[in-house]
């Protein structure tokens, strides 16, 4: 079995892998101590691990893993990976945007996808059909733009996602609808822009919709798409997977 850990914006997402990439049990912790990583090794045989993650600290935590695990890789811009990269500045490229990248190419391989992930922002990743990464976009997601509409005005006040509110259709008949329809709506809006752009270039184009927020979009999307909420975390084992198969080849 394998340790996937993802620390991301808002919380670190912990997963234990079968070699077949089955999530065996996962968790989404705020501030994980190295007792709660040590209550997973005893629960679980482990024989690889692989960190995503920034700082100091993600490199302290693989050290400290390595001590338990016989093989633990830190995602960065010189890990191997099972796609082309071809991200002109590897180096500033989330590492989060890269892993669902591999997530979805490894579901369809050979085939032009576009993988939408709705978390802290909301980023456009193309992955195009010779299995090479191209790139992608990345724009405010929900909750921050409704931070935004708070803290760059005197009299808005600071919402949180209501699902409920899209009920009352497209207009707001109040302020707190109107913020809400005008951002929901909006990144609807936006989402269709860039699937039917790219679907107008590739015809064949799937399109994933992944990451925290995916829900509110999902059931208002007009495209078909593939809602994957681990693909982060898929991405991450195929990553380690792969890497495991190249250092058995040495």
């Amino acid at each position: 079995m394998q340790l996937v850990v993802d620390n991301g914006n808002t919380s670190t997402k912990v997963a234990v892998f079968t070699d077949a990439g089955e999530i065996v049990v996962q968790y989404n912790w705020q501030r994980p101590t190295k007792n709660q990583y040590a209550a997973l090794l005893q629960s679980y045989v482990l024989d690889a691990a692989i960190v995503c993650s920034v700082g100091a600290m993600a490199a302290e935590l693989v050290e400290w893993l390595q001590q338990s695990i016989p093989f633990v890789i830190l995602l960065d811009e010189h890990t191997p990976l099972p796609i082309k990269n071809a991200y002109a500045t590897p180096q500033t490229l989330g590492y989060d945007r890269l892993a669902v990248a591999v997530g979805a190419n490894a579901m369809h391989r050979n085939t032009p996808i576009l993988i939408i992930d709705a978390g802290t922002a909301i980023t456009y990743e193309f992955v195009s059909d010779d299995n090479t990464y191209i790139g992608g976009n990345i724009a405010p997601g929900l909750t921050m733009r409704l931070r935004a509409l708070h803290d760059y005005t005197h009299k808005l006040p600071l919402l949180v996602p209501d699902l409920s509110t899209v009920d009352k259709g497209i207009v707001g008949d109040d302020t707190q609808s109107a913020m809400q329809l005008g951002i929901l709506q909006g990144m609807v809006y936006e989402i269709e822009g860039y699937i039917a752009a790219l679907k107008a270039r590739f015809p064949s184009l799937l399109i994933f919709l992944t990451g925290g927020d995916a829900f509110f979009f999902e059931r208002r999307l007009k495209s078909s798409i593939f809602v994957s909420p681990n693909l982060l975390l898929s991405g991450l084992h195929c990553i380690l997977q792969y890497n495991k198969c190249l250092q058995t080849e040495q």
